[in-house]
């Protein structure tokens, strides 16, 4: 069934109404409710289906500006469910205003499910990032404010207007109550109609690369990693790499954050991976930035011989940290090509490991949030750190084949319902990434252990000649601290996954929940911080210390948290409120 977007009412004070506009009779229907004011962007209402599309006119024939969204609807068309409408604005033609650096040439406002419901705007943003559509820019977001909004302000040559809807869903009979728009003045500034002109294409900004990428379209590797802060001169000898995982992910059907993540992997096979995550962080966010540094840190893993009988519980594990689908196809992509002893092996080991992984169910996007999903229900309120502990021994559970439904995950985890046991928050980063500032911000700390103030406590923190003594000390204070209880921070570097070994050990021992807080700073910014510090450490130290810095992955510890240059947490793993496996 096809269905009319309806016709959006002009708020009481928006000038660019006209005499045949509808306008809205009030603002009962916003009023007390938490709204979302975006972008009104100058194009063309478009309705993409599972099965077609069309424009504001259910039988709008073919127009030149009408193509590449066709094309778009060809690619995202199989991920829209039976019966449910992206609709949105279809940028490609130049209507009144120029845009010069769109994302993409069609943004996506609103999605309807098959009841004619529209989705709260958040499963709207998250739901059109998996097809690999954007959406507009948000300009304000609160319980409304009618002060406010008659308050916004921006350049009316460059912007033609916003909407503004309720950030929760509503059915279609209300939209006349949870939408509205306001409008600049003369907002069409054209003699001609666009439609009997020439088309004009609008303009495309660097990160359409990306996006064009999340929604199925070849890579332009150059472009892509242009728009992802890397050296686009990379990009010729990984040409038949992007296309081969492209294919894959495609096969696997994978669109969004998933695709993007494949693509970029694939093209950057031995890079650093905290280098890489802290280069990717600023263009892509912390969450995809980590997610792509580890599968080009991991699919290697799937390329090497395993025990079967081990092969799923190792897969499991595995799936906490990655995406399998796009893990394989990534390890795949890279033993492809030439012909080589070696190469054929690993073909066949990460052929032999997605079979292992298909049969399990753990092939699917998110295979554990069911799983994760049903336990949350289970044990609302209980206090967070509680509940993420049961999460986290329930995931274990599971790749030990002890758990395989939400009933057996509340049993494996009652033990820790109370939250009753000792917490501890394990620091990981290079010098001057900011543990020791992020340490003091953490709130109700029993202890903190820290190596370089063991150091200062003998006579000199540089002194680095008794590290076996000082690592042993602390370890022995960290045992004492987690034994009294409460929260306790081992502040020290903690480069590798053999030194934070000696720490998950204690942890073990005392049966604390641990936290890996994961420090990921660039390096131009952490020489910059060394210095200017108090006490530096040496540019050679320094350097050696970025050399050998392995960032954990998630599922080495309970929980992990992703710490950015700013000191805060921009991404998390393990939590059971979370979107991670």
């Amino acid at each position: 069934m096809r269905v009319s977007y309806p016709r959006t009412p002009h708020l009481p004070w928006s000038p660019g109404a006209s005499a045949d506009d509808v306008r809205a009779g009030g603002l009962d229907g916003l009023r007390g409710r938490e709204v979302v004011v975006t972008e009104k962007l100058d194009g063309e209402n478009t309705t993409l289906y599972r099965d077609g599309l069309h424009a504001r006119s259910l039988d709008s024939g073919h127009h030149p500006s009408r193509a590449w969204v066709k094309a778009l609807q060809g690619r995202i068309g199989p991920a829209v469910p039976a019966g449910w409408r992206v609709c949105g604005e279809n940028l490609f033609a130049r209507h009144s205003l120029a845009y010069r650096e769109l994302d993409s040439w069609f943004y996506g406002f609103s999605v309807w499910d098959d009841t004619d419901h529209c989705l709260g705007w958040d499963d709207t943003v998250r739901f059109l990032r998996r097809l690999g559509v954007p959406a507009p820019r948000v300009l304000w977001r609160g319980v409304l404010d009618e002060k406010a909004l008659r308050a916004l302000r921006f350049d009316t040559e460059r912007v033609e207007g916003y909407v503004v809807r309720t950030a929760e869903g509503f059915p279609r009979a209300e939209f006349g109550q949870r939408v509205a728009k306001w409008v600049r003045p003369h907002h069409v500034r054209t003699d001609t109609h666009w439609m009997h002109a020439a088309v004009v294409e609008n303009g495309l900004g660097p990160a359409a690369a990306l996006w064009a990428v999340r929604s199925g379209a070849p890579a332009d590797l150059p472009a892509l990693l242009g728009a992802a802060g890397l050296d686009p001169e990379g990009a010729p000898a990984a040409e038949a790499a992007g296309g081969g995982v492209s294919a894959r992910l495609d096969v696997l059907g994978r669109r969004g954050d998933a695709r993007l993540a494949g693509v970029l992997a694939a093209a950057l096979p031995g890079s650093n991976r905290a280098r890489l995550a802290t280069t990717l962080a600023a263009p892509l966010g912390m969450p995809l930035a980590r997610r792509v540094a580890d599968l080009v840190g991991l699919h290697p893993v799937v390329q090497r011989p395993y025990p079967d009988e081990d092969r799923r519980a190792g897969l499991v594990r595995l799936a906490q940290a990655a995406d399998l689908g796009v893990l394989h196809a990534v390890a795949a992509d890279a033993a492809a090509g030439r012909a080589d002893a070696a190469l054929d092996d690993a073909r066949e080991q990460a052929a032999w490991s997605a079979l292992h992984a298909e049969d399990a169910g753990l092939l699917g996007e998110a295979p554990l949030a069911a799983l994760r999903t049903g336990l949350r229900e289970a044990l609302a309120g209980l206090r967070p750190d509680a509940a993420d502990r049961c999460w986290a021994e329930a995931r274990e559970a599971f790749a030990l084949g002890r758990v395989t439904g939400v009933d057996d995950a509340v049993a494996a985890a009652w033990r820790w319902r109370s939250g009753a046991f000792p917490h501890l928050v394990h620091l990981v980063g290079p010098s001057g990434s900011g543990k020791s500032v992020f340490a003091e911000r953490l709130p109700g700390t029993a202890a903190r252990i820290s190596l370089d103030g063991l150091r200062e406590e003998r006579g000199d923190r540089g002194d680095q000649r008794a590290n076996g003594d000082v690592l042993r000390e602390g370890l022995d204070r960290l045992d004492a601290a987690l034994a009294r209880g409460g929260t306790v921070v081992w502040d020290a570097t903690s480069l590798n996954r053999q030194q934070r070994s000696l720490v998950r050990g204690v942890a073990q021992r005392r049966d604390a929940l641990v936290t890996q807080a994961v420090l990921l700073v660039g390096e131009a910014e952490l020489v910059r911080r060394n210095g200017v510090r108090p006490h530096p450490v040496p540019a050679g130290v320094l350097a050696d210390q970025l050399r050998r810095y392995g960032p954990p992955y998630a599922g080495e510890a309970h929980r992990t948290w992703y710490v950015g240059a700013a000191g805060t947490v921009e991404d998390t793993a393990g939590t059971i409120g979370g979107e991670d496996a």
